[in-house]
């Protein structure tokens, strides 16, 4: 593919964040729904966060996925995993038993997983060395429209909402004039479900346009290794193993804090902050607003500026919300204002920007996107067990919610300490210079 279209495919590859951070909150938002209409206990909710796109259905895909995109391409991905997605997302807007809630969550959230080490791969194998942190940067805004955009449908169609009414009357005419009023309610999550298959329609139609990333097609032209054969290179590789740990470290320990604040963000602000369910949704929304223009501002100067300094920039912004917190800002109008912002401006300036690049840039093509895939199965399984964890620190009521506070700072610092360790130098290079410089002539 030449070069000179790099935005080009950028901003079709990026609409796989969008869908795999929409299908996150598309779930949670209207989990109250599908728990009215099929009658579902904590229990039944747990097993949909826990398979959902959210934990183990993404962890389970990226393992799988990264390993087929370097023995298959990055395009065989993109050609047929968003089908997958669709179909997930279908049987969501379809389902009529919670057996059917549960497989759509998890077809969703596999395909996210599959689709997630493919994409971040080909925007760095497809740029410019001098855009590749700017397409990354892209990427991780359309991670930020995701939620923005699929808050604002739910907000606007959940009941009580603007367009509740053509909602409540295509319902009707779907399901009967005497229908439960329950089962009307859940049309609303079904319509923004509908807007995710939507855009994965596009998406899937932009992507099989896109041609072979054209470091994947030199590379398979000279080896021809299996996917057992890399898996065994990526674990007994010395350079491999160590970037394999550093990088796990900074992203596991950012998102824990991530994960916890993406599912949970709108329960703290009404049991921490006392604010009502429409105002919690309301900040939750407007946090994604400085997600998006805090990205975008970086990703101006990102391939300009030592990214030590984004790095701790956003990270400095998530210690300073969380430090507020433990100082009791948070029980204020003026400190929930102060919160949301910082935490948006973290999420813009975040760990995961730096996973996504760095990630992409120190592995050789041959499991560029299996080591991405490896550690996001280790973050997202994690990621899992520790939403059941923080669940129990926080208490039903908030009571714990100082105490979660000091574990997000020292998960926060931990991140912050490890990256600047292990923070490598590769801004303006290219990738080939920079795995001839970690492994060698041979790779």
């Amino acid at each position: 593919m030449a070069k000179s279209g790099s935005l080009k495919s950028t901003l079709a590859v990026s609409l796989n964040n969008y869908l795999d951070a929409g299908a996150i909150v598309a779930g949670s938002s209207g989990i109250t729904l599908w728990q009215n209409y099929l009658g579902l206990s904590e229990m039944h909710l747990g097993w949909l966060n826990a398979l959902s796109a959210n934990a183990l259905g993404a962890a389970i895909g990226a393992i799988i996925g990264g390993f087929l995109a370097d023995k298959f391409g990055r395009k065989f991905i993109f050609t047929y995993n968003l089908l997958v997605y669709m179909t997930g997302v279908l049987i969501v807007m379809l389902s009529m038993s919670y057996p059917m809630l549960l497989a759509g969550f998890l077809v969703t959230g596999i395909s996210v997983g599959i689709g997630v080490p493919a994409s971040w791969t080909y925007i760095s194998e497809s740029s410019e060395v001098h855009n590749r942190g700017r397409n990354i940067c892209i990427s991780q805004m359309s991670w930020g429209l995701g939620p923005m955009f699929i808050l604002f449908f739910g907000m606007l169609l959940a009941p009580g909402g603007l367009l509740y009414g053509p909602v409540e009357s295509l319902a009707h005419a779907i399901i009967g004039a005497d229908a439960a009023q329950a089962a009307v309610e859940v049309f609303s999550s079904r319509v923004v479900f509908a807007t995710l298959f939507i855009v994965a329609f596009i998406a899937w139609t932009l992507q099989r346009q896109l041609e072979e990333s054209a470091e994947f097609t030199a590379q398979k032209a000279e080896d021809k290794s299996s996917i057992v054969d890399n898996i065994k290179l990526l674990f007994t590789n010395k350079t491999a193993v160590k970037t394999v740990a550093f990088l796990a470290t900074i992203y596991l320990t950012w998102n824990l804090v991530a994960s916890v604040m993406g599912f949970f963000m709108p329960h703290v602000y009404e049991t921490a902050g006392g604010l009502s369910n429409e105002m919690a949704n309301m900040l939750s929304c407007i946090s994604w607003v400085f997600v998006v223009v805090t990205t975008l501002l970086i990703s101006f100067f990102v391939d300009k500026v030592a990214h030590r300094f984004f790095y701790v920039f956003g990270l400095a912004a998530a210690l300073t919300a969380w430090i507020l917190v433990i100082g009791g800002s948070i029980t204020s109008i003026a400190g929930i204002w102060v919160f949301t912002i910082l935490w948006g401006v973290n999420n813009g300036s975040s760990v995961q920007i730096f996973y996504a690049l760095w990630g992409s840039e120190l592995f050789p093509a041959k499991f560029r996107a299996g080591a991405q895939g490896l550690m996001f199965f280790i973050v997202r399984g994690l990621s899992a067990v520790w939403g059941l964890v923080f669940t129990f620190i926080y208490g039903e009521n908030g009571e714990g919610f100082t105490i979660a506070a000091y574990c997000m700072v020292a998960l926060l610092l931990i991140a912050l300490v490890v990256g600047l360790i292990g923070m490598p130098n590769t801004r303006g290079k290219s990738l080939e210079q920079i795995t001839k410089e970690r492994y060698g002539e041979n790779y």
